[in-house]
């Protein structure tokens, strides 16, 4: 069994360690409640697989998906899988702080829960609701180039 670091420890302290990974998401919080009926539970996944696509191609993917799944990380990378079907096929539906590097940890904790639905939206939203949004790299492009912003500013501000 896999263990995740449970919380990100200060400076000098020691990390402590769970057998249970952090979840930062999951597509059946969204399908499983107040979701559209028009659309299929995948459409739950979208933002998701959204961020987890702008992770791989930015290289902050986490070493136990470069272990275990290098052909769909393959796939992704070349545009021939989206997020959310990385996210369903590689990740149970779930987003954990195991699919990503400590760089991409750090920047989910601070930014994914806080901010990445409304920034998601903002990019994107032009229908009936966010779940709504098809799954597509056009709209991914305007997504990532929101994280691109978001983890550049991130990076700046701990920079000294």
């Amino acid at each position: 069994m896999r263990r995740a670091l449970q919380v990100k420890p200060s400076v000098g302290q020691e990390k402590e360690w769970s057998e249970d990974p952090v979840k930062y998401d999951d597509a059946s919080w969204h399908y499983g409640g107040d979701f559209p009926k028009d659309l299929p539970p995948a459409a739950g996944a979208t933002h998701i697989g959204m961020f987890l696509s702008w992770a791989i191609l930015r290289d902050l993917a986490s070493d136990m998906h470069r272990e275990e799944s290098t052909e769909s990380l393959e796939k992704v990378r070349n545009r021939q899988m989206t997020g959310a079907e990385f996210l369903r096929q590689e990740c149970d539906e779930k987003f954990t702080d195991l699919d990503l590097s400590d760089a991409g940890n750090a920047f989910a904790q601070h930014y994914y829960e806080k901010d990445f639905f409304n920034d998601y939206c903002n990019a994107v939203l032009m229908g009936e609701t966010a779940y709504h949004v098809e799954d597509s790299w056009a709209h991914f492009d305007r997504v990532a180039a929101v994280l691109d912003d978001r983890f550049g500013s991130r990076l700046g501000s701990h920079q000294t």
